[in-house]
């Protein structure tokens, strides 16, 4: 069998070192410049002639910086004769770019993923990506993980006996059922209209949450005004407890600043680490869980040819 190597580029090196003590596999070194002209270089430090690479880049703020790096870093392994080129992507910011719902404009998620295909990516590794049709953009194999059993993990040492699954709006509600029913629990949504990138308005509650426990799930929170509208609803209508969850917490502009203002009507918010958390964005009430176990058991699933849809027996 071929070697594994593992690469990260400079947007969340943590993270793919975490990956690499799970495999019990050194990440391999990479040395990033920048020309006087300020293009970027990219020089991969460890031989990959013939192996299977895997490059962990998830696409953060400075996201273009992130995705020119990425796509040279794959073009590097290429270069190099790897035998095959896996791109870990665990938050792929371009996917809220899905669609073309204004007059000359770009869908860019589908850019993006022809860019990835045409710089080397053989392979696409990602996580709960925004739309799911996004996944159909990609033209090389591409495995969508999801964190739903990652969180459920978390909340099963809770009294869940008087709590409900709550979706900020009818979109994310498939993926809210499943969550519930890896808990065992109802669900209700919110009636949700956008009226801006940073503003939403929740008109209704579909479903009971009066007197319970609610755990609001989404993919992403990015400046949490749809979050926090929904907080408030599901306040009002008399919810006992409330926790938030949501895979990628990128707590964008004002996100941090509203949760805090929001004090003691959010007992709880959970994240996982697809992207770093800087120390100013943590809150005391916040806690990251890790996905990386489950990224490194879909690499090695991946390079020992084995089925990457066993990560999701339990009911997902």
């Amino acid at each position: 069998m071929r070697d594994i190597t593992i690469f990260s580029g400079s947007a969340h090196p943590e993270l793919a070192a975490e990956i690499c003590q799970h495999l019990s596999t050194p990440l391999a070194p990479v040395n990033v410049t920048r020309f006087s002209n300020d293009c970027l270089q990219v020089q991969l430090q460890s031989n990959c002639r013939e192996e299977d690479v895997f490059i962990v880049q998830p696409l953060t703020p400075p996201v273009q910086e992130h995705v020119m790096e990425l796509l040279l870093m794959l073009d590097a392994a290429r270069g190099a004769s790897a035998a095959r080129i896996t791109a870990v992507i665990p938050h792929y910011a371009y996917a809220r770019s899905d669609k073309k719902d204004a007059p000359r404009i770009s869908i860019g998620g589908r850019l993006v993923a022809d860019l990835l295909s045409t710089a080397g990516a053989d392979r696409v590794l990602t996580m709960a990506l925004h739309a799911p049709q996004v996944h159909g953009f990609f033209s090389v194999p591409t495995d969508h993980l999801n964190a739903l059993n990652v969180i459920a993990d978390h909340f099963r040492s809770y009294d869940l006996s008087n709590a409900v699954v709550v979706s900020p709006d009818l979109g994310n509600a498939k993926q809210a059922t499943k969550f519930a029913h890896l808990l065992g629990l109802p669900v209700a949504a919110g009636s949700k209209r956008r009226m801006a990138d940073d503003k939403v308005k929740v008109d209704m509650i579909v479903g009971d949450v009066k007197g319970k426990d609610a755990i609001v799930l989404d993919d992403e929170i990015a400046t949490g005004g749809s979050m926090i509208e929904i907080v408030e609803k599901i306040a009002e209508a008399g919810a006992r407890r409330i926790s938030i969850a949501c895979t990628h917490g990128l707590f964008s502009g004002p996100a941090i600043d509203r949760f805090r203002a929001a004090g003691d009507r959010i007992d709880e918010i959970i994240t996982t680490n697809t992207v770093p958390l800087t120390p100013e964005k943590m809150l005391p009430n916040m806690t990251v869980l890790s996905i990386a176990p489950l990224l490194a058991s879909a690499i090695h699933n991946i390079h020992c040819g084995e089925s990457v849809s066993q990560l999701f027996v339990h009911g997902v």
